[in-house]
């Protein structure tokens, strides 16, 4: 999820919230907060809130990450057939063989 979804959907619940508490108590916290219903900024978070509201439809069509995932329990399935061992290849430390014994006789 995108950091503008993320804001957008802050403020789609900051709007259900409001929402709720005009429906079931009659309290705008908006209006309340910033001074009524025809205040700029209240109609400024209003305006945001509706366009949070349409950005989140987006999220409707995004499919969910574990429905995309399939779990394989079998171990044989995901092992590479091509390492050598269950960790990886071995690592090649020829090459530090080598320059030990040059600085050993110098």
């Amino acid at each position: 999820m995108t950091v503008l979804n993320r804001i957008a959907l802050t403020l789609v619940i900051i709007g259900a919230i409001n929402w709720g508490l005009i429906g079931f108590f009659r309290f705008d916290l908006i209006s309340a907060i910033f001074g009524g219903e025809t205040a700029f900024i209240s109609r400024v978070i209003y305006g945001l809130v509706g366009i949070s509201g349409l950005a989140c439809i987006a999220l409707l069509f995004v499919p969910l990450e574990d429905e995309d995932e399939e779990y394989d329990t079998n171990r044989e399935f995901r092992r590479n057939p091509d390492l050598s061992t269950e960790f990886g290849e071995e690592a090649d430390f020829t090459d530090v063989k080598k320059d030990k014994k040059k600085k050993k006789k110098d």
